[in-house]
Formats: C-alpha cells, sequence, structure tokens
C-alpha cells in the first residue's frame, strides 16, 4: 500500500510534465509542417546538379 503512496504522484507528476511538453511544442510551431520531413526522405541529394 506504501508503494501506492508514492507511485501514484509519480505517476501524475510525469502526466502532468509530458503535457506541459506537448503544449510548448504546440506553441513553438513543432507541428508546423509534417509534411515537409515525409517528402524530405525521398529527395535523392546524389541525383542534384549544382
Amino acid at each position: 500500500m506504501s508503494g501506492l503512496a508514492i507511485l501514484i504522484p509519480v505517476a501524475l507528476l510525469m502526466g502532468l510534465c509530458g503535457l506541459a511538453v506537448f503544449f510548448w511544442a504546440i506553441r513553438n510551431d513543432q507541428f508546423e509542417d509534417l509534411d515537409g520531413a515525409a517528402r524530405r526522405i525521398l529527395i535523392n541529394e546524389e541525383d542534384e546538379q549544382p
């Protein structure tokens, strides 16, 4: 029973930290260009001429 008294607050704290990081990422436009990274991997840089 004493293990739950430690684990429940730790789990709640970790959840709140994850939620705070998620909102920070949204506020700083980390999810703005989701398709760009997916298309960038398909570009073959060896074929490009300068």
